[in-house]
């Protein structure tokens, strides 16, 4: 071995420590600059990709729509509403019936929800619809003290709608409890709290179901009925049955 390759062999040498620590600072830069990789199956996907990578879904494109059904349960998280001599209280009459009505809506693939008489969610609440069920009185006025009440808000945005869903109502609530139209709707119902708190869109109602006097035994004995009643109504309105409305006076 001649003189220059030992000097050549010896530069070599000295190079290879230089040359490393280039090399392992040009893999840190490198792992610093790329992103980590995810496993998908056996591969690797940067997460990148994934984020402009469009997933396909059966529902792409095709928008749907679930009815939502606001029920304001008479005077729950208020006060007990009208009270029986025995001790029979509105407010757990109209509590059982509004759960049967959710229960049933559900079971048709409807979304509902049971609201508080003063339910801070009443505030600008939008829904296709919102019922409030009461029931009347439990003291004995007189024979004809007996039967059901529908009533809109007094003035609002939609009348036609609106008296739509008491059309509804009123025919599928009296056809499925046999319970006759009580015409004694009062202002209280007319210019019901909850109408002037709703959303301008949102079309509402309130229901007496019937007067724990003489309609005890359908509205306590019988609830399933009553709710079937409400729930027939509801379902008339969202279903856009045809049926002839008359303006609500």
């Amino acid at each position: 071995m001649s003189h220059s390759q030992v000097t050549d062999s010896g530069k070599l040498i000295l190079h290879v420590p230089i040359i490393l620590v280039v090399a392992g600072l040009l893999a840190t830069l490198f792992t610093a600059w790329t992103e980590p990789l995810i496993p998908i199956g056996e591969s690797f996907v940067n997460p990148q990709q994934i984020a402009f990578t469009a997933i396909p879904t059966e529902a792409a494109g095709t928008p749907f729509f679930i009815p939502e059904v606001g029920i304001v349960a008479g005077h729950y998280g208020s006060d007990s509403g009208a009270v029986c001599p025995d001790g029979l209280r509105e407010v757990d009459v109209n509590l059982s019936v509004a759960s049967l009505v959710q229960k049933m809506l559900t079971e048709k693939g409807i979304k509902s929800e049971i609201l508080q008489e003063f339910d801070p969610k009443l505030s600008g609440y939008k829904a296709s619809l919102l019922i409030s069920i009461h029931a009347d009185s439990c003291a004995f006025i007189n024979e004809e003290a007996s039967g059901y009440k529908v009533a809109a808000a007094l003035s609002n945005p939609q009348p036609e709608k609106s008296a739509r869903l008491i059309a509804c109502l009123r025919s599928h609530y009296a056809s499925t409890t046999g319970l006759r139209l009580h015409n004694s709707v009062t202002n209280d119902m007319t210019s019901y709290h909850a109408f002037n708190e709703i959303h301008p869109e949102t079309i509402a109602a309130i229901i007496e179901i019937g007067f724990l006097n003489l309609d005890r035994v359908i509205l306590t004995q019988k609830p399933e009925i009553v709710a079937t009643g409400i729930t027939n109504g509801i379902l008339c309105y969202l279903n856009n049955e045809d049926i002839t409305t008359t303006p609500v006076p």
